[in-house]
Parts: C-alpha cells; sequence; structure tokens
C-alpha cells in the first residue's frame, strides 16, 4: 500500500514559553521564556508589521552580525546571559538552559517541537518488547534526545562539538530525565561504525547543517553527502522503524526530501513531508526548515 505524500505544513502546537512576536526585514523577535530576542532571518523578506520603535521597546537584546558565522548581542533593555525556558505538552515535560551565543543561536530551536511530539507518539507506538533503540545525529543541545528519552527510549545523542554535548546534559538533568548516552564524533563515521557492529535502531532522527566539520575536521556539505549518509542510515534500522529527517538549508525543499527518502527507503505505511513554520502574534508565517518523517509501521 502506498503511503500519502502530498506536501503539509507543521507547526508547534504546546508553546507556552516562548512566542514568535513578529518578523521581517531579514529579522525575528522572539520571547525565549523572560527573556526577548531580536536576531537575524534570512526567509524573513517582508516588512515589519510593528514598528522598529515598537521592536526597540519590546525587545530585550538585539544580536548584531558582525562576520559570516558570528557576533555580538547589544543590550536594549535587559540582558541574562543564562536562563532557562520550559517546554510542557500533554506528553511531555521538558527543560532548556538557554544563553546568548556568538552565532546568534540561544540553544533550543523552538519549531522542532513539532517534530519532539512526532518522535514521542512513534516511539510509544513500537510493537516491539525491546527497550526501544533511537539515535539523534547532529543532535546539538538535544531537544529530540529529551523528547526520545521521555517516552521510554534507549538514546543515542551524537554531536562533534564537546561543547553541545555538555550543553545537552545539563538540559536533560534540567529535565529530569537520566542514562542518554553521548558520542562526540562526526555523525557520518559514527553511522558507518555501526554498520559494521552490526548496530541497529528502531528510530532514527538528522538534522544536518548545511555545511560541517567534525571532531576531528571530516567535512559535511549537505548536498555532496545527505543521499549517502541516508543510505548508511538505512543499513543500521531494525525490522520496524521511523526515520526524521529535518534540514534548514535555503536549497531544500519537501519534494527534494521527499525524492531522498523514497529512493533510499521505499513505500513506508507512514510518510510526511513538508516545512515546518512558526506563526507570528503579528500572524506571519516564518518558514523554518524542511522535514520528511517516514515510519514503517
Amino acid at each position: 500500500m502506498s503511503a500519502q505524500t502530498s506536501i503539509k505544513i507543521f507547526t508547534p502546537k504546546f508553546w507556552n514559553a516562548y512566542e514568535l512576536i513578529d518578523s521581517g526585514g531579514g529579522e525575528k523577535m522572539e520571547r525565549f521564556g523572560s527573556l526577548t530576542t531580536i536576531r537575524p532571518e534570512p526567509q524573513a523578506l517582508w516588512d515589519k508589521v510593528l514598528t522598529e520603535k515598537e521592536w526597540n521597546t519590546i525587545a530585550d537584546v538585539r544580536f548584531l552580525q558582525k562576520g559570516s558565522h558570528s557576533g555580538e548581542w547589544i543590550s536594549l533593555n535587559k540582558q541574562s546571559n543564562k536562563w532557562q525556558m520550559g517546554y510542557e505538552s500533554p506528553q511531555m515535560k521538558l527543560k532548556f538552559n538557554l544563553s546568548l551565543t556568538s552565532f546568534k543561536h540561544v540553544g533550543v530551536f523552538p519549531e522542532q517541537a513539532t517534530n519532539w511530539e512526532f518522535i514521542y507518539e512513534r516511539i510509544k507506538s513500537l510493537k516491539t518488547t525491546e527497550v526501544p533503540r533511537v539515535l539523534n545525529l547532529f543532535a546539538y543541545t538535544g531537544g529530540a534526545s529529551l523528547a526520545a528519552k521521555a517516552a521510554g527510549a534507549d538514546i543515542t545523542h551524537v554531536d562533534s562539538v564537546k561543547q553541545v554535548i555538555s550543553w545537552s546534559r545539563e538540559n536533560m538533568e534540567s529535565s529530569n530525565l537520566k542514562d542518554i548516552r553521548w558520542v562526540v564524533e562526526d555523525a557520518f563515521k559514527f553511522v558507518k561504525r555501526e554498520a559494521k557492529r552490526g548496530k541497529t535502531y528502531h528510530g532514527i532522527m538528522l538534522d544536518p547543517p548545511a555545511y560541517g566539520i567534525g571532531a576531528n575536521g571530516e567535512r559535511w556539505k549537505l548536498e555532496d553527502h545527505i543521499n549517502d549518509m541516508l543510505k548508511e542510515i538505512k543499513s543500521i534500522l531494525a525490522d520496524e522503524y521511523f526515520v526524521v529527517l529535518n534540514m534548514y538549508s535555503l536549497g531544500m525543499s519537501p519534494l527534494i526530501t521527499q525524492n531522498l527518502t523514497n529512493s533510499v527507503f521505499g513505500n513506508c505505511k507512514m510518510q510526511e513531508h513538508g516545512e515546518i513554520y512558526l506563526q507570528s502574534k503579528t500572524e506571519q508565517k516564518l518558514p523554518l526548515g524542511i522535514v520528511s518523517r517516514i515510519s514503517n509501521y
């Protein structure tokens, strides 16, 4: 039976601590718990709804880009270099430790909450009598890892940056979770090694960057490596499995990820392909990623 493959749009349903206030002019204004930020957003090509004066009055800090990958935060009203924000839905309660970094991120991608809910539901729906084994690649600060652990999975979290692993561990502890396996390594190299060991996983999540450098200087370029990465992932999937492929890259589209996953995994019982967005208080839909979710059960 062929799965439904229409292109969809997804957005989180359960955020209370986070909100997208406005966007436009290449920027977005967001509230992360107690702090409201202004950050660059290359896809916000339209005009802002609120005035510049309103932005400067509402926001606490603004990120000023200084180079291609770095910049600095300027205080507008108040500044808090470290704070916490919670996520709560009917299925899970998570807590994130946030920080103003020199590369504009604060430690959580709020739009990914829609994937956290999917991951939780898929793990709970597995029919296996084993403890579900789940792998999170390019895992950053671990929202997907926390969701998988909250659902009862044996989760392995892989990222090439040691400091990010430490950050993820703090999020796990703050969320009252434990026993996530941490691996500091290039994701592609790790998957190849797991294949040689005969290790399998019931669920795999990956959120690869457009460009990246592994723990030992390995070079990653999305368009050059994603097809081979998916083929390697297929070799370490259990008989019953799900895969979540998320990408934030201006050159990608849901049709590309649909073709990729169909080519590698074939027709699965469940397929979803589309864009993830956040809805602003000023009624804009800001696109923030491409996602493909597949499952053979």
